[in-house]
């Protein structure tokens, strides 16, 4: 069956733009042309089409423009892989999330503002107690997020146990895709022990990765049905 632009355009409520733009990136089989010029689509383009959509607003574009390309060279297994790691990253950034939550919930908010008490940490050691990279720590250093002590004696910068957790708040607020002024208007209560506002916001990053991860649920959903279509399945 042949179908035009305009139809998979109204079924899929998009511009016929879109469906060219999908084409002229290369993640759509190659699309043929009536007598009269025009493009002509068939069920296996549509397949394709939805799945597009459903999967970018779980996973992006890019990642969906990676499996498109994979899948139309018959690569399914590094297809699904491509997904596979995108949500063990979603995963372990819930983790985080949940981390950040307890942290702040914890009733021993005078650590905080402890100064000399606690065991300084080097910048390796909290990356290993954070899962987050040195390069990103430096990042997040000279955007004005973290300020960092250097050793007298050394020169190197030292921590404690309070930057653990404004790095985790900072990692699951950049997790939602928070602007860096929210972020640091959460860090300036944490600052001043007034925890509610960063409480507020860590629990709507976490509310953001639920809704993340029903997106991509609802994205597989799709890609499965896509690779049926192409006897890709057993």
């Amino acid at each position: 069956m042949k179908l035009r632009p305009i139809d998979i355009a109204r079924k899929l409520n998009i511009s016929t733009s879109a469906l060219r733009h999908y084409e002229d990136w290369g993640i759509v089989p190659p699309i043929e042309r009536g007598a009269n010029g025009y493009r002509m689509y068939t069920e296996v383009h549509v397949a394709y089409f939805e799945c597009i959509r459903a999967l970018s607003a779980g996973f992006g574009m890019q990642l969906t423009a990676d499996v498109m390309r994979k899948l139309q060279a018959e690569e399914m297994d590094a297809a699904l892989w491509i997904v596979n790691e995108r949500q063990a990253s979603l995963y372990q950034d819930k983790l985080m999330a949940e981390k950040t939550i307890q942290l702040l919930d914890d009733l021993e908010m005078d650590e905080w503002n402890t100064k000399g008490r606690t065991k300084w940490m080097t910048i390796g050691e909290i990356a290993e107690e954070t899962s987050i990279p040195t390069s990103v720590l430096r990042h997040w250093e000279q955007e004005g997020l973290i300020t960092v002590e250097r050793d007298p004696q050394n020169g190197y910068r030292r921590y404690n146990r309070s930057h653990i957790k404004r790095v985790l708040l900072i990692r699951s607020l950049r997790t939602a895709i928070y602007s860096l002024d929210t972020i640091k208007e959460a860090l300036q209560g944490l600052d001043h022990n007034n925890i509610e506002q960063a409480r507020k916001i860590a629990n709507d990053s976490l509310q953001h990765l639920h809704k993340m991860n029903k997106d991509q649920l609802r994205g597989t959903h799709y890609l499965y049905r896509l690779c049926k279509k192409l006897n890709l399945m057993e």
